[in-house]
């Protein structure tokens, strides 16, 4: 009788463990998906503004937010109206943009943007956790979701055939709009080559997380990568930590388990991999 009652709570705690996994890949999965869709608009969006709007002397920033599932960006001006709103389709094709350049204020929503947005950014030129590094910048992606409310600081390259993974930051808030948290999600910056010409095209890449709060992959992680997808030849990228291996696919599907179930599993597809060998040669 013990030995049921011993084996049903390791196969409880088993599928425990893989349901619990499942949640947090599903909400990594979906946050990151919010931040790419962020950062879509404000790509092509910067774009669109600058091929009609001269003077550029007026803007003061700009940020993008999804509003009844539709991707916007807006440009504010110094005098915090709004200059310009392009609107996105689901595909980001740049042709089908609306672009609206009439000047008007904050809607209620975007007033919430606006405040973390820019609450996010005095912390930034005021606290050392945050570093810059030659020919990158920083991305401020501010999310609300859930009723939470975030800002998270993306570090993006300003030189061709560069990823950059890390140097990110997650800045979180109160209902108030203050500054409740800041955390780094990465201990340092990495810079992957698109396309190195030394080893030819690339269909994976890997990194590792040491922060003990992420030890999963990130939303940024898989923002990145949605965002540079079509750029790259990648299959598959996996991020390990002491913990956890995370496997993101471009079908937009990540995979999170224990470290060491991982390792099992590779060492056995190996060693079946051998066996086969082994009976071809005999």
């Amino acid at each position: 009788m013990k030995c049921i009652f011993t084996l049903f709570l390791v196969l409880f705690v088993t599928f425990f463990n893989a349901q619990n996994l499942e949640k947090i890949s599903k909400e990594i999965n979906e946050e990151g998906i919010a931040l790419y869709r962020s950062e879509m608009a404000s790509w092509y969006g910067t774009d669109i503004f600058r091929e009609n709007y001269a003077k550029m002397e007026n803007v003061s920033g700009y940020f993008s937010y999804i509003d009844e599932s539709v991707p916007k960006c807006i440009f504010f001006s110094k005098e915090n109206k709004v200059l310009a709103t392009i609107a996105f389709p689901t595909n980001y094709n740049p042709k089908d943009a609306k672009l609206d350049m009439k000047e008007r204020d904050f809607t209620s929503l975007e007033i919430e943007y606006f405040t973390i947005r820019q609450n996010a950014l005095a912390r930034i030129k005021n606290d050392t956790i945050f570093k810059s590094y030659k020919n990158t910048n920083f991305n401020i992606v501010p999310i609300i979701r859930n009723k939470v409310k975030k800002v998270y600081v993306l570090t993006g390259p300003s030189v061709d055939n560069v990823i950059i993974f890390g140097n990110d930051y997650l800045i979180t808030f109160n209902n108030k709009n203050e500054v409740k948290n800041v955390e780094r999600l990465h201990n340092s910056m990495i810079a992957q080559n698109i396309n190195d010409d030394k080893v030819g095209k690339t269909v994976s890449g890997v990194h590792s997380h040491v922060i003990e709060n992420w030890q999963t992959m990130t939303p940024t992680d898989i923002c990145t990568l949605m965002l540079y997808q079509k750029f790259t030849n990648w299959e598959s990228y996996i991020t390990v930590s002491k913990k956890f291996t995370s496997i993101w696919n471009p079908n937009h599907n990540l995979i999170i388990m224990k470290s060491e179930n991982f390792k099992n599993m590779a060492e056995n597809i190996q060693k079946g991999k051998a066996e086969k060998l082994k009976e071809k040669s005999e």
